[in-house]
């Protein structure tokens, strides 16, 4: 899945369209974000929302976990209740930077198994980048931060190596920061790994800022994830090549601190199948 483009030119006209500093009038329609779990798209990009009222969000997770702990933690009964409690809460979250419910896509894979359906879900990425007039589809990147993030890494790369290798125009894919393991603790809305790509750092006005602290509010029953994510910039980077056979951040695993029963080997087993089936071609 090897894919050079100009990254500095890139990531310029991607920034101008996030600040509206671009030579053309835009709603942000240019952009698609492909994230795993409601909440990413306020963590990654929630303080530009406002200016990309034409974009679409992607929802690769229902954000709740087939195992209940989650749901019965904060109350619900059954995993449907906990995942209806979590999208109202992120139509309130979009809406309250000017985004309507048709904004938002869903996948509805189930929390914290997207590396389980990678096939399946970079071949719905597919057939949803061919359907739109694309030209930056904005997600995570592959730092083992989460297997759900990673996953989603793996599908979008897959989604556009596809699209290429059928004679389509693919988006360039930029990365939001997010989180992972760094050498010494948690590494917060930052990048880990020197990738040789460049990162842009975008510092929020006050008022973004305050009403990305508004929508991260709006996530009510993540309030104890989302306390740490407290920075006035967000930082983005044209996406590198990566090797998904291979363990990202030099197999320095973040979540393999989290309570969700995920190993490495689940991942490098997962991604061999995928990457087979899907026909792509060796890192």
């Amino acid at each position: 899945m090897q894919h050079a483009p100009d990254r500095s030119g890139t990531l310029a006209e991607f920034a101008a369209l996030l600040t509206g500093a671009a030579p053309h009038s835009s709603d942000g329609a240019e952009i698609m974000i492909v994230v795993a779990h409601p909440d990413d798209e306020t963590v990654g990009i929630g303080g530009h929302l406002a200016g990309l009222r034409g974009s679409r969000i992607v929802h690769v997770t229902d954000g709740a976990p087939r195992d209940l702990d989650d749901a019965r933690a904060y109350g619900f009964e059954t995993w449907q209740d906990y995942a209806e409690a979590r999208h109202r809460e992120l139509e309130t979250a979009v809406a309250a930077a000017g985004l309507p419910p048709t904004a938002l896509i869903s996948l509805g894979y189930p929390d914290k198994q997207a590396a389980g359906n990678l096939s399946s879900l970079a071949r719905e990425l597919t057939g949803l980048l061919a359907d739109r007039d694309v030209s930056f589809v904005c997600t995570h990147p592959y730092e083992g931060g989460h297997p759900d993030h990673d996953a989603t890494a793996f599908a979008v790369h897959a989604a556009c190596h596809l699209l290429r290798r059928d004679g389509r125009q693919a988006p360039a894919i930029v990365e939001m920061a997010f989180y992972s393991a760094g050498p010494e603790g948690a590494v917060l809305q930052d990048f880990n790994s020197h990738s040789g790509s460049d990162c842009i750092e975008l510092h929020l006005t006050e008022a973004a800022f305050e009403r990305k602290q508004c929508m991260l509010a709006c996530h009510r029953t993540q309030q104890r994830t989302l306390a740490p994510f407290t920075a006035r910039v967000e930082r983005f980077r044209v996406a590198p090549a990566y090797d998904f056979l291979a363990l990202p951040n030099n197999g320095k695993l973040y979540y393999e601190a989290l309570p969700l029963g995920f190993e490495a080997a689940v991942w490098l087993h997962a991604a061999a199948a995928a990457h087979k089936e899907l026909g792509l071609d060796r890192p």
